[in-house]
């Protein structure tokens, strides 16, 4: 008898949902059964089934945005955005198929062909997260399946409800039930899981220590695919630019949008050191504006919840760590209940702080270096072991072509948030923030592999040398 396990609201306490844990061995045999039919129908066929799914979404959107917002603590506005992701996915994976994975035919020697086809890879498993508990995983699960594997997904023990709507939407859309399994449990099944020998890959998205494991356990599997989308700790520079408000409105959404539970978010301010009173006065000034409230609350929230009171609490030790190291709050953390996970956003001066931690602080924590020079600034910037994300403010093309050119990460804006990365592009960093297969636009590199055929109609061979004569 499996022990059951259950999510609540972090806003509330209330439950949203209880149930016991998957029986892994038994669904890896449904899908291991049923992908196979699934890969042997038209590609066509799989793009118009998935088009029903974003269609069946479309027609749920008010409710599903809701669960989202109960089961996350995110506000109601942003829940309808991660739910437009969702549908948005659908068309952007087919084409993303259509442009990275086409056919295409060669002449060869003799008159022979040279084809290159993609085949799928037969069983994913999706690990998702808590932070965006439906546009996540689906940015694993919709390419997956237009390339015709089946999918085993488990959602984050901390946001289950989500993650069974979800494949209950493709079910519903007539995604069939032995190829799209929700696989509910805690790390133990998810660890079950990445190490099934029924599996033919994986594909993850969550903390940088978990894809390290991860990563040395599929060391042993070079069979298998892997693909880490990990996390950041992202810079975001200001240097030279006219405008001091809109600068500011830029950290702080980069900082604190979702409570700052981003892995896009922007963890450290570089500025310059001298000239950075106006900027750090006029994001005291917002942060003193930010409503932080429960989902539906109104006036709507810009931000909600940390995803339960253990995350509150790491965000709160790391924070106190920082003072302890020498770090001068500036805006402090506040949890305005002890018995929920509600946190004010803190701004933090760490710039005397002595070898200062290379640490994801996964929430509305943004920490302020002061450096002389813009050397300094892009040498502050990569000093990480992350590479995910990083944005430079200023009104200088010249300095955003030193800091594209020298910023070591997968994503580099310019007077641009740190987060909100374009779908319709690829998504994925270096370092500790992946392992070089990026999502999004380019997920359909890892669904399916390239297969190279030589053809022709007829056989005809010989051998000029190396033979006795006849």
């Amino acid at each position: 008898m499996t022990t059951p396990f259950h999510s609540t609201e972090p806003a509330t306490g209330a439950p949203v949902w209880s149930g016991p844990a998957a029986d892994v061995d038994a669904e890896v045999a449904i899908v291991r059964a049923g992908w196979t039919e699934w890969a042997a129908r038209p590609l066509t066929v799989r793009v118009e089934t998935l088009r029903r799914f974003a269609n069946t979404v479309r027609t749920r959107a008010e409710p599903f945005a809701d669960l989202i917002a109960r089961e996350t603590g995110k506000p109601m506005w942003e829940a309808r955005t991660e739910v437009d992701s969702v549908i948005a996915k659908v068309d952007i994976s087919a084409a993303a198929y259509s442009d990275r994975t086409p056919q295409r035919r060669m002449e060869g020697a003799m008159g022979a062909r040279i084809a290159v086809r993609h085949k799928p890879h037969g069983v994913m498993a999706v690990l998702g997260p808590f932070n965006f508990p439906a546009h996540l995983p689906n940015g694993h699960i919709v390419p997956a399946l237009i390339a015709g594997n089946a999918v085993l997904f488990k959602p984050s023990e901390k946001t289950p409800a989500v993650g069974a709507y979800l494949v209950d939407c493709l079910h519903a859309a007539g995604v069939p039930q032995s190829v799209v399994r929700c696989v509910q449990g805690g790390p133990d099944t998810g660890r079950a899981l990445a190490a099934h020998d029924g599996i033919d890959g994986l594909l993850f998205t969550g903390s940088a220590t978990a894809g390290a494991a991860l990563h040395r356990q599929f060391g042993e599997t070079p069979h298998k695919l892997l693909a880490l989308e990990l996390g950041g700790n992202n810079p975001l520079v200001v240097w030279d630019t006219p405008d001091i408000y809109s600068a500011a409105v830029i950290a702080v959404q980069s900082a604190y949008l979702s409570a700052g539970q981003r892995c896009t978010a922007a963890r450290r301010l570089i500025v310059r050191d001298g000239a950075h009173e106006a900027l750090l006065d006029q994001i005291g000034r917002l942060i003193d504006r930010i409503i932080v409230d429960h989902p539906h609350a109104v006036p709507a929230p810009f931000m909600g919840p940390v995803i339960d009171n253990d995350a509150a609490d790491r965000v709160q030790d790391a924070f106190l760590d920082l003072i302890l190291a020498g770090g001068r709050p500036l805006k402090q953390l506040v949890r305005p209940d002890p018995d929920r996970p509600f946190l004010t956003p803190a701004l933090i001066d760490v710039t005397t702080v002595a070898d200062r931690p290379d640490a994801e602080i996964f929430g509305p924590v943004l920490q302020v270096i002061r450096v002389a020079d813009f050397d300094a600034a892009i040498a502050e910037a990569n000093a990480t072991r992350f590479g995910l994300s990083a944005a430079l403010i200023s009104g200088a093309p010249e300095l955003y072509d030193r800091f594209w050119a020298n910023t070591r990460a997968g994503i580099v804006n310019w007077n641009r948030p740190t987060n909100g990365a374009p779908s319709k592009a690829p998504f994925g960093g270096v370092g500790l923030s992946g392992n070089h297969r990026p999502t999004a636009y380019y997920a359909a590199d890892y669904c399916a592999y390239p297969v190279v055929s030589s053809e022709a109609e007829q056989p005809r061979a010989s051998l000029g040398i190396g033979l006795r004569d006849a």
